[in-house]
């Protein structure tokens, strides 16, 4: 099955607000920390239910939110989820960004990178399209450290790409950006129950549960356009 056709099965199913409710954990922190001034043009890479865009309009003061996902059904949700004349929603593919050079400030991404068919050609994209200075927020909770996120590919059905943290930065460098900052944005929300109530259905300790949600958390890579 394509990326398109799975996240088009899990927009008419209802799981978009699902992720939004999931990824909310950890993207709230890092989309506080973007350098969004009011009036800028903001882009969410893989949006999704469109809530980062929204969020960036109303926290960040964002001139113009533009939100791109390859599921037609996820584009369909989103636009219906907002009356903003200033946040759009688009359907478009990753390596072929539907934008003119240096038309966009800072660039959101999250949980939606590892999707790319090619990720190396995405960056140099992003690279193109975002203006001297601009910011791309990448966070990724599937990647090689995170060895509780390995078996995803197979239970989504699609591939994915699963870098290391220095394979992001490698990446991101070959690709004309300058990686300002990388770390681990824990997930200090999800609840873990006490240690009575394991094994669950999900997971086999409590240990893991914590590793994988208080230690791993987000893997955040931020570039900035030289």
């Amino acid at each position: 099955m394509s990326v398109r056709e799975e996240f088009d099965a899990w927009a008419a199913d209802g799981r978009d607000r699902g992720m939004e409710a999931r990824h909310w954990h950890t993207a709230k922190p890092i989309l506080a920390r973007m350098p969004v001034e009011a009036g800028e043009t903001v882009l969410d890479l893989g949006s999704g239910s469109g809530y980062a865009a929204r969020a960036l309009r109303e926290t960040k003061e964002a001139g113009r939110a533009y939100g791109l996902d390859g599921s037609a059904e996820m584009v369909r949700n989103a636009r219906s989820y907002t009356d903003d004349p200033d946040v759009t929603f688009l359907q478009g593919a990753f390596g072929r960004l539907p934008f003119a050079a240096d038309s966009i400030d800072h660039c959101f991404s999250m949980e939606a990178f590892y999707y790319a068919s090619d990720p190396h050609r995405t960056l140099r994209e992003l690279d193109r399209v975002l203006r001297p200075g601009g910011t791309f927020f990448c966070g990724v909770n599937y990647y090689e450290e995170n060895v509780h996120s390995h078996g995803w590919a197979s239970n989504v059905g699609v591939e994915m790409t699963r870098w290391s943290r220095e394979e992001y930065r490698d990446a991101f460098r070959s690709a004309g950006f300058h990686v300002a900052e990388q770390d681990n944005v824990p997930d200090e929300e999800t609840e873990i129950p006490p240690s009575s109530e394991f094994p669950t259905d999900s997971w086999a300790t409590r240990t893991a549960m914590v590793e994988r949600y208080r230690l791993y958390g987000t893997l955040l890579t931020v570039g900035v356009v030289p």
